[in-house]
C-alpha cells in the first residue's frame, strides 16, 4: 500500500534528509576550505619568486660593490705609485663595476618593494565566504 503522502511527481529536493543536507554542505565547505588553502600556495609562491629574484640582483650588488673596492683600491695603489697604464685600467673596470653595482641596487631595491607577502586575493574570498556563511540565502 503506498502511502497517501507520498507523489510519484514529488520533488527530489524535498524528499533529502537533513542528515544528506549536512553532509552536502560539509562537504562543500572542504572542497571550498582547501580551493582557499591552493589559492593561497599559489599567491605565497608568487609572492616568494619575486622576492628570490629581488634578492638575487641585491646580492648581485652586494658583490658588484665588493669588486668596485677591491678594483678601485688596487687602482689607487696602482696610479699613486707609479702613474703607468694599469692603474688607469683598473680604475677605469673599477668604475664600470660601481656602475653596474649601482645599477643591481636600485633595481632590486625597486623590486622588492613591490613584494607583498600576504595573500590579498585569498583574504577576499575568506571574507566573501565568512559573508556566506552569515546569510547563505542572501
Amino acid at each position: 500500500m503506498t502511502s497517501p503522502y507520498r507523489h510519484d511527481n514529488a520533488d527530489p529536493v524535498a524528499e533529502t534528509s537533513i542528515g544528506e543536507i549536512i553532509g552536502n554542505i560539509s562537504n562543500d565547505l572542504s572542497q571550498l576550505f582547501r580551493q582557499e588553502v591552493e589559492l593561497a600556495k599559489a599567491e605565497i609562491r608568487q609572492e616568494a619568486t619575486k622576492a628570490g629574484k629581488a634578492a638575487g640582483m641585491l646580492g648581485g650588488a652586494g658583490f658588484a660593490g665588493y669588486l668596485a673596492v677591491l678594483l678601485l683600491s688596487f687602482a689607487v695603489v696602482f696610479g699613486l705609485g707609479n702613474v703607468i697604464d694599469y692603474g688607469w685600467a683598473f680604475l677605469i673596470v673599477g668604475i664600470v663595476w660601481a656602475a653596474i653595482g649601482a645599477v643591481l641596487f636600485v633595481n632590486g631595491r625597486k623590486k622588492l618593494k613591490t613584494v607583498d607577502p600576504v595573500p590579498r586575493r585569498t583574504a577576499e574570498t575568506l571574507k566573501e565566504d565568512a559573508q556566506w556563511l552569515k546569510n547563505p540565502t542572501g
